[in-house]
């Protein structure tokens, strides 16, 4: 990996394992773009699956991996099962 690419966080992100929390599976599955990597991930229970966007991005993948697993636990805990409607 070249010098800039680890200054800027560049390259393609690592896949990464699901996480479950309350009963929910979450996958994080950032996205990357221009200036890094945006939040995404995806929300699963009981065969309902629910993909997550926000608009923040991060330089590196591991940050936004981070941050996708942050933001979708703040939504099941705001939203519960009434994501999925």
């Amino acid at each position: 990996m070249s010098l800039f690419s680890k200054l800027f966080g560049g390259g393609t992100p690592k896949p990464v394992s699901a996480e479950e929390y309350e009963g929910y599976k979450i996958t994080p599955t950032p996205v990357k773009e221009p200036r890094g990597f945006r939040i995404s991930a995806t929300i699963e229970k009981d065969g309902q699956t629910h993909e997550m966007i926000r608009a923040d991005t991060y330089a590196s993948s591991d940050t936004a991996v981070e941050a996708s697993i942050a933001k979708a636990k703040q939504v099941i805990d705001q939203m519960g099962d009434r994501l999925f409607r």
